[in-house]
C-alpha cells in the first residue's frame, strides 16, 4: 500500500491491478522456499491478468524470490507468451531494494548505514550485497548493519501499531540497532509496512540517540515510484503496452470488506476490494 501510493502519486494515468497476498502475510518469518512459492503464484496470477510490470512491493519477496524469478521464471513465460499471444507481448517483474539502495551513498555522511527490516531479508542479505556492490568502486567506505525487527509487520498487520503497545518493540530495535553501531546517520525502512511506524520512530529516536537529528530515515515509497518512472523512460517496449486509464482495481486472498476497511482508511478513499484465492 505504502509503494502503490507513491507509485500512483508519481504516475497516475497508468491502470494498476493490486494485489495483496493477506491470508498468507507475513512473508518475513517463511523459509526461501515458501516466500519464493507464493510470491510466483502472484506474480503468475497477475500476468494472466494481462499486468506487463509487475512490482514486487515487498521487501522480503524482493529479497528472495525475485532473483530466482527473473533468471528462471521469467525467460520460461515470456516465451510461452511468444508462442501463445501476440509476438510483441514481454513481461517483467521489479523488486524495490535495488531503488532504495541507489540513494544511500547520496545521503550518509558516515557511511554507518542501518537496514531494519524482517528476519527473511536481514538472513538474504540482499541490502548489504546490493550496497557493497554499489560501492566496490567507491572511494567511500561504508559500515553496514542489519536489525531484524519480527514483531514490527504483525502489530502494524493486526492495527495496533498506533497503540501505546506498539512503543516497547520500535524502542527495543531502534536501541538494538544503535548498540551495534552508533555512528549509523541512516537508517533503511527495509519493510514497505514500516513507514506505517515512522511517527513513533522519530519519537524514539529523539528520546534514546545523542543526536537523533543527525539519522536520517528512508523510507522507500517516493525512491521505488520515482525510480519506476525513470524505468518506463528508458524501456518504451513496455510503456507501449501500458494502458493509460488512470484506474486501480484492488485484489486480496483475504476477507475483501476488512481489507476494504482498512485500505480506505490508509488511502484516504473509498475502495471496494475483490477476494481471490491463488
Amino acid at each position: 500500500m505504502t509503494i502503490l501510493k507513491s507509485i500512483r502519486r508519481v504516475l497516475p494515468k497508468y491502470d494498476y491491478l493490486y494485489l495483496g497476498d493477506n491470508a498468507r502475510a507475513p512473508y518475513g518469518t517463511h523459509s526461501f522456499e515458501v516466500i519464493y512459492q507464493y510470491t510466483l503464484q502472484a506474480v503468475r496470477y497477475l500476468i494472466e491478468q494481462d499486468c506487463t510490470l509487475v512490482i514486487l512491493a515487498c521487501n522480503t519477496a524482493s529479497a528472495k524470490a525475485l532473483r530466482t524469478i527473473q533468471q528462471k521464471d521469467l525467460p520460461e513465460i515470456n516465451h510461452q507468451l511468444q508462442m501463445t499471444n501476440n509476438k510483441s507481448r514481454r513481461v517483467n517483474v521489479l523488486g524495490v531494494i535495488r531503488p532504495t539502495v541507489e540513494i544511500v551513498p547520496s545521503i550518509t555522511k558516515t557511511g554507518h548505514v542501518g537496514i531494519l527490516a524482517t528476519p527473511a531479508t536481514v538472513s538474504s542479505e540482499s541490502y548489504v550485497l546490493e550496497l557493497e556492490k554499489l560501492m566496490a568502486n567507491s572511494q567511500k567506505p561504508i559500515a553496514i548493519v542489519q536489525q531484524a525487527c519480527p514483531m514490527w509487520v504483525p502489530l502494524i498487520e493486526a492495527g495496533e501499531h498506533k497503540d501505546s503497545g506498539a512503543d516497547y518493540f520500535v524502542e527495543k530495535y531502534l536501541r538494538e540497532i544503535l548498540s551495534k553501531d552508533p555512528q549509523i546517520d541512516t537508517l533503511v525502512l527495509g519493510c514497505t509496512h514500516y513507514p506505517l511506524l515512522k511517527e513513533k520512530i522519530d519519537r524514539q529516536l529523539s528520546a534514546i540517540s545523542r543526536q537523533p537529528s543527525a539519522i536520517r530515515i528512508i523510507a522507500q515509497g517516493d525512491l521505488v515510484a520515482n525510480s519506476l518512472a525513470n524505468y518506463l523512460e528508458r524501456h518504451p517496449e513496455y510503456t507501449s503496452q501500458l494502458s493509460l486509464n488512470g484506474t486501480c482495481r484492488y485484489l486480496t486472498t483475504e476477507n475483501a470488506d476488512r481489507f476494504s476497511q482498512s485500505a480506505s482508511l490508509f488511502l484516504a478513499e473509498k475502495i471496494s476490494a475483490e477476494h481471490i484465492s491463488l
